[in-house]
């Protein structure tokens, strides 16, 4: 059977794929220490599910308008105005199916065959799947650890030519964990500005920040860049719920109808009673949200210390997100090969630097429990010790 020709310009998720394999052999019974998914480990808190319930006694179970229930597009805009200092009102809110989904839409939305699109690297795996779909070119520019895996104004700069449509800016990162600067943005914006280019801040890790670390929204830094800036965000790490899929794209309203004219022909609404909860998470206590964000950052010190214990493994202090970017440079490895062998050998899933534009480190997710993280760790350090 012929496939399309966009399919194969595209990689599958090797993060998911990963994941897909770890859950696989733990369901063979194998003891797996699984660091590959970015999905935190705690239940969905209790008044969102209860919204949900109570939404489904009350038969929000029909089709809703495309755009999202006009309540929780409320609620996200004012939650846009409070958080974030971005002068959003309903109508320039998007309800998708997840953050994902919200990103595909809109480069969908804009992107012509030919543009191109500025990724840094590290970047999210499917930043550049989805430009390639769109017919789009997906023009990536390293960092290094050296200037903590962020990209100068001054790189940005250079990489924008006449066919420059979109940057891609994701602040806290995954896979790093880099959270940009207030004097950084700015920097950046400033080019925005000056190439009269668009930007979408991808925001989904806002509120899982250590030591101090802000989070500003690129929008909220003058009038010039809030008119070039698209926020994409969502409910899945801050609230727990990875597997609702409920997302949303804040935009122009222009950019706004041309995403609702396409979701209204592919996915059509997100599920009614889910965006119930979605209200419940937004305008609910946030109690839980501070207890996760706690956990995690027990786990990112005792991950790191463990980590700076094993000889021939290097990273960058994280400052958001719930990921340790670690150079394995050392072991003489490559990220697949270090994966699949620590994966068969050791029982332990990571994710390979490769899959995010990063040869010679891997992503470790610390959105597991702390018994796993010493025991996934105490493994890595007998592996890597075979290498170096």
């Amino acid at each position: 059977m012929k496939i399309a020709s966009r399919i194969s310009r595209v990689n599958p998720s090797m993060t998911l794929a990963i994941s897909a394999k770890a859950k696989a052999m733990k369901a063979d019974g194998l003891d797996i220490c699984s660091f590959s998914a970015g999905e935190p480990d705690f239940d969905t808190p209790e008044h969102i599910r209860a919204a949900a319930k109570r939404a489904l006694d009350q038969g929000k179970t029909r089709y809703g308008p495309a755009t999202g229930e006009p309540a929780l597009r409320s609620a996200i805009a004012q939650k846009l105005q409070q958080d974030n200092q971005l002068a959003y009102e309903a109508k320039n809110v998007m309800v998708t199916n997840g953050g994902k989904h919200s990103l595909y839409n809109l480069i969908m939305a804009i992107i012509e065959p030919g543009d191109e699109v500025i990724i840094p690297a590290p970047f999210w795996v499917s930043y550049p799947e989805m430009v390639k779909l769109a017919g789009g070119v997906p023009v990536i520019v390293e960092t290094t650890a050296e200037t903590d895996y962020k990209l100068s104004a001054e790189q940005l700069k250079a990489a924008i030519t006449p066919k420059t449509r979109l940057f891609i800016l994701n602040s806290p990162s995954n896979p790093t964990g880099m959270v940009y600067t207030s004097t950084e943005l700015r920097a950046l914006a400033a080019v925005i500005v000056e190439s009269d280019i668009l930007v979408v801040s991808d925001e989904i890790y806002e509120k899982i920040l250590y030591q101090r670390a802000e989070h500003i929204s690129m929008g909220s830094l003058n009038s010039e860049i809030f008119k070039r800036t698209i926020i994409s965000n969502g409910f899945a790490k801050a609230y727990a719920m990875t597997g609702w899929r409920l997302g949303y794209l804040a935009a122009p309203e222009a950019v706004i109808q041309a995403v609702n004219t396409l979701q209204s022909h592919s996915t059509s609404n997100v599920c009614t009673f889910a965006q119930y909860g979605a209200i419940a998470a937004l305008t609910g206590p946030q109690d839980d949200l501070t207890m996760m964000r706690q956990a995690f950052s027990k786990r990112r010190l005792a991950i790191m210390e463990m980590v700076a214990g094993i000889a021939g493994l290097s990273y960058i202090e994280p400052k958001g997100a719930f990921y340790l970017f670690v150079d394995i440079s050392q072991t003489g490895l490559g990220s697949i090969e270090f994966c699949e062998r620590l994966l068969a050998e050791k029982q332990v899933a990571t994710i390979p630097g490769i899959a995010f534009g990063a040869e010679g480190t891997i992503r470790i997710s610390y959105a597991t429990d702390l018994d796993t993280i010493e025991r996934g760790m105490n493994r890595i350090d007998g592996f890597v010790k075979a290498y170096t």
